[in-house]
């Protein structure tokens, strides 16, 4: 397949993982993505496309847009959003050259504490997202494994990443921010991850991908960390147990690793925190 002649269509590029994706690949491909909320600021654009996926629509998309790789990053109700994944099958199965990447979450092993996970371990969650996404990555499984990327993704951090805005904020007014001092985590960075992904589009990679950092760190560290390099101001850390020892919920990678300018450490990921701020307070 030639990935210049890509057409790619994003669920979801009106949200915070979806809209870093759509503005990586812009550039270099054909893209497409839906909205649903925020319609004045998409409405004049015409690769973005209304989504309602409690109403459906899905397959009159995929017909006018024509994609031959589909990012699924949106949020929408389980029953509906399982839905419109068996008719984006249905799709990729008719389409022999088209592939999906589904965005999926550490959370699939949310119920096992005692060890990082693998791409190859088997996903046990103790959650309703994590068990939802459980659902997801079998059903694709089954139905398109050949024509699949399963995107597992760790704390996601980053100059606009919901958490560090929030982090930010709390540091700022000297407000609470919950924090798990025996939680194990690993992390990446928004920008990292677009061009991981990107690189996996290119490469025509299929398989299931954990795309976080190659080592952990204590969440309360490592929001600790942040506020010590960006400006010396903290929160009210509030400290949050939900099991009286250390426990991991974190995913590495470590059969399917993408090569070494496509990988990050924790360490890095705190850089690329720090230097994001730098640069927007110069731009302000």
């Amino acid at each position: 397949m030639n990935t210049q002649k890509h057409t790619i269509l994003i669920l979801g590029a009106s949200g915070f993982i979806g809209n870093a994706i759509y503005k990586e690949v812009c550039s270099y491909f054909e893209t497409h993505g839906t909205y649903y909320l925020q319609k004045e600021q998409f409405i004049e654009n015409q690769v973005f496309h209304y989504y309602d996926t409690a109403k459906g629509g899905i397959a009159e998309i995929l017909k006018a847009v024509n994609p031959s790789v589909i990012i699924s990053s949106h949020k929408g109700d389980q029953r509906s959003t399982f839905q419109e994944h068996k008719v984006i099958c249905e799709y990729i199965k008719a389409h022999h050259n088209s592939r999906l990447l589904f965005i999926s979450t550490a959370q699939v092993f949310d119920g096992m504490f005692e060890y990082p996970s693998y791409e190859n371990d088997t996903p046990k969650s103790a959650t309703a997202l994590g068990v939802f996404k459980i659902k997801m990555e079998r059903l694709l499984l089954t139905e398109i494994p050949a024509q699949l990327a399963i995107i597992r993704l760790p704390l996601v951090l980053g100059n606009t990443s919901p958490i560090i805005t929030l982090l930010r904020k709390s540091a700022e007014f000297a407000t609470s921010f919950e924090v798990y001092p025996n939680k194990i985590i690993s992390v990446n960075t928004i920008n990292k991850i677009t061009q991981q992904i990107h690189y996996i589009i290119n490469k025509n990679l299929d398989g299931i991908f954990h795309l976080a950092s190659e080592d952990v760190i204590h969440h309360h560290d490592l929001m600790m960390e942040i506020c010590n390099r960006y400006n010396g101001k903290f929160p009210i850390f509030k400290n949050a147990y939900s099991r009286n020892d250390d426990s991991y919920n974190a995913i590495l990678p470590k059969f399917n690793k993408l090569p070494e300018p496509y990988t990050i450490t924790v360490a890095q990921v705190v850089d690329n925190c720090i230097l994001e701020d730098i640069i927007t307070l110069r731009n302000n």
